[in-house]
């Protein structure tokens, strides 16, 4: 049978016998107890405190900030023909004047182009440069579009920028994409050659013999 004496007590395994609380420490055990409770926060899985960062999403990028790399291309773009024989003299040198680059990785470079269109292959649409001798221009017009010209030679886009190099390249996709819809989608190659040419655009040779330019703008002569 429990009496009200055992309620209070508590049984002192060491010693075998019970030790007895007071009534004042039992009702300061049971407010501590309901104090504990009422100040414990519970979180479900899918809270949205425990969440982590929110996924880098490429396709929001690439509109967010093609735009700017528009605007960077257009205001850093250097005369073709300058920049080629620049690098032919002494690549190093034209990189630190003209090109950016990541690291040691190769410069890139934003350019400007005149010239006469020519025949498409590969997804090159070769341009024909007076001054430029033997080099060869191609201009990239799809459907693929290959590197990250257009991410590196902007100037603002930095690794750090990115959680991993897998996002990192993703962006550059995501910029290709964008140029894809805004420049290539409206393009009739196939009505531009033999005509004079504008391009504004993006490129990282590794000689000054090949050069292959990422646009962000096609214009033709009226």
């Amino acid at each position: 049978m429990t009496t009200v004496q055992d309620a209070h007590d508590g049984w002192d395994a060491g010693r075998g016998r019970w030790l007895t609380l007071g009534r004042g420490s039992l009702i300061a055990l049971v407010l501590l107890v309901v104090a504990v409770a009422a100040t414990t926060t519970y979180r479900s899985a899918e809270s949205s405190d425990t969440a982590g960062p929110a996924a880098f999403d490429p396709a929001a990028y690439g509109a967010a900030t093609y735009p700017k790399v528009v605007r960077a291309v257009e205001k850093r773009a250097v005369d073709i023909v300058t920049l080629q024989r620049a690098i032919a003299a002494d690549s190093a040198a034209a990189g630190a004047e003209y090109g950016v680059r990541e690291g040691t990785g190769p410069y890139s470079y934003a350019v400007k182009l005149t010239g006469t269109a020519g025949a498409v292959s590969g997804g090159l649409l070769s341009v024909t440069v007076p001054d430029l001798g033997k080099t060869r221009v191609g201009v990239q017009v799809g459907p693929a579009v290959n590197g990250s010209a257009l991410r590196d030679a902007a100037g603002f886009i930095e690794f750090g920028q990115f959680t991993n190099q897998v996002e990192y390249a993703d962006a550059g996709t995501a910029l290709n994409d964008q140029m894809k819809r805004k420049v290539l989608a409206g393009l009739d190659v196939a009505s531009l050659r033999g005509r004079p040419i504008t391009v504004v655009g993006a490129m990282a040779p590794l000689t000054a013999d090949v050069l292959t330019v990422t646009p962000v703008s096609v214009e033709a002569a009226s």
